[in-house]
């Protein structure tokens, strides 16, 4: 009875065991921040997707706060890519610049 399936999830002495959860391991990337438009399964809405950098998810969420109220939009963070709604590519790259991050305009 030996196999992958089985693993202690009660105890008498303690109760019940929970697992630690572990937080999703990104790739690190080159140390260029790349900024693109996508508009794919949208409905034609334009968003900005802002990936490459090499920050915590709680820092992540920082920056993206800060890029909303630069460009005075909405957005989100979804699986550690920052998505500002509408095209705003130059005024992100702006502002990333000025914060020392390298940056490239990706996509067409």
């Amino acid at each position: 009875m030996n196999d992958d399936n089985s693993r202690l999830v009660f105890s008498t002495e303690t109760g019940r065991i929970k697992e630690e959860k572990q937080a999703p391991q990104r790739d690190a990337g080159d140390g260029i921040v790349r900024i693109q438009r996508q508009t794919k399964g949208r409905k034609g809405k334009g968003v900005c997707l802002v990936t490459g950098l090499d920050v915590d998810d709680t820092q992540l969420k920082l920056v993206a706060a800060e890029l909303k109220k630069v460009c005075g939009c909405g957005g989100a963070v979804k699986d550690g890519v920052i998505e500002i709604q509408g095209d705003k590519r130059d005024q992100i790259k702006a502002y990333l610049e000025k914060k020392g991050h390298t940056v490239k305009l990706a996509g067409g």
